[in-house]
């Protein structure tokens, strides 16, 4: 639930931020309101690797259940106010710089959100249902993104778009809240994950020990990540402004393909972890990045029509891919670090791989094609990423069905 309502309020921002530029960035000129709303919410990603290193420390120290309940309640507590938050014609400049902390608050929290609900479950899934367990953190993250996206677009079209620019633009953030304040209550029920026999407490600080003795790990665990993650942001995001900006397609029709293949992404990981569990994690994971490197083009190229039927299959192909490796990667992230330090290294390695690559991919997949004059430049863009997530599996050892390190 925890991951559900970080992409929850990430679609839900970003569904929004015409309108948030308007109210509390207002300008003569509307592009550079929108701009400016944008920058408020890169600043969530910027503090995210800030959060990691506070959240690892929470969970490495004082225990997974901890840091879970703290990282969510937190999350609650931002989006909340920004559903009350006085906008500009109210309080002046003050309401943008209240939007931008909010946004940096929000980023701290959700910091943790990654990596401690995949360590919280890697740690309490039977081994030859690891994959199954931590795939549901993946399929969180999918359906987050979907509901924050169709709650904003229900609201929208039952009030309309009048009401929205006037008081309704805050309800996503109001129900943000109130599933956060059900994931408190569940997760302060929740079981720490068992420790293993024999296990000794981490002496000394989680993030010099993990810098320090399994730097190596952090590369992996972020090489692990960096395909898939900023493929997410190209395909379902960056995408709907190719299609409707250089394609010529309806938002509409972008926006109805894009939310029928994150429902997809939603639902089939659980399904591809079972096959994970029966042919390996790490011989899973291999497969699926070498299809990422191949099918990139080919799938990009469907892309590149203002149709809907080659578009479709595009985005499906690409839905199928990324499933195919959200099914085992969580799992495979957790098994390349020992238990004293995971939530430090998971939280930050995905951290920061998700600010440098993941939330500016949308930018520079822009930036390429601007400067290229060539559409393909992001696909040959995350061909190259997918190779650098190729050499990081490859570095991994087969853990299916084994205990944990």
């Amino acid at each position: 639930m925890g991951n559900v309502l970080e992409w929850y309020d990430f679609a839900a921002y970003a569904y929004m931020a015409p309108i948030l530029g308007k109210l509390f960035f207002p300008s003569d000129d509307q592009f550079s309101s929108l701009i400016a709303a944008f920058g408020a919410f890169a600043a969530g990603y910027v503090s995210r690797p800030v959060g990691a290193v506070i959240f690892g420390h929470v969970g490495d120290k004082l225990g997974r259940r901890k840091m879970l309940v703290i990282s969510v309640a937190m999350m609650g507590v931002a989006t909340t106010a920004i559903g009350v938050l006085p906008v500009e014609s109210q309080i002046g400049w003050a309401a943008a710089a209240l939007l931008v902390v909010l946004r940096v608050f929000q980023g701290l929290s959700v910091g943790g959100e990654y990596g401690g609900a995949l360590t919280f479950m890697a740690e309490h899934a039977p081994p030859r249902r690891r994959a199954l367990f931590t795939s549901m953190v993946s399929c969180g993250a999918s359906a987050g993104f979907l509901v924050g996206a169709g709650v904003a677009a229900a609201v929208t079209a039952l009030v309309g778009q009048t009401a929205m620019e006037s008081w309704a633009w805050r309800l996503p953030f109001l129900v943000g809240g109130c599933v956060a304040v059900l994931a408190v209550v569940m997760r302060r029920g929740l079981a720490e994950p068992p420790l293993p026999e024999g296990y000794k407490p981490l002496e000394g600080m989680p993030l010099v020990v993990a810098v320090r003795d399994h730097w190596r790990s952090i590369l992996r665990v972020g090489g692990l990540y960096l395909a898939v993650n900023a493929g997410f942001y190209l395909i379902f995001v960056y995408v709907i402004s190719y299609l409707t900006d250089i394609m010529g397609m309806t938002l509409q029709a972008a926006m109805d393909i894009n939310l029928v293949c994150v429902f997809i992404m939603s639902v089939l990981p659980l399904a591809f972890a079972f096959l994970g569990e029966k042919i390996g994690h790490r011989s899973m994971l291999i497969m699926g990045m070498v299809a990422l490197i191949a099918l990139t083009y080919p799938l990009f190229l469907l892309l590149h029509h203002a149709a809907v039927v080659p578009v479709l299959l595009g985005q499906l192909g690409f839905a199928l891919v990324f499933s195919w490796i959200f099914a085992v990667n969580p799992a495979a992230q957790a098994e390349a670090v020992p238990r004293h330090v995971r939530a430090t290294v998971l939280t930050l390695a995905s951290n920061v791989s998700m600010a440098v690559f993941g939330g500016t991919m949308p930018m520079v997949a822009a930036y390429l094609v601007e400067r290229t004059h060539d559409d393909f430049s992001p696909a040959y863009y995350l061909m190259a990423l997918g190779v650098i997530s190729l050499i990081a599996v490859l570095t991994t050892r087969e853990m299916a069905g084994k205990p944990l390190p």
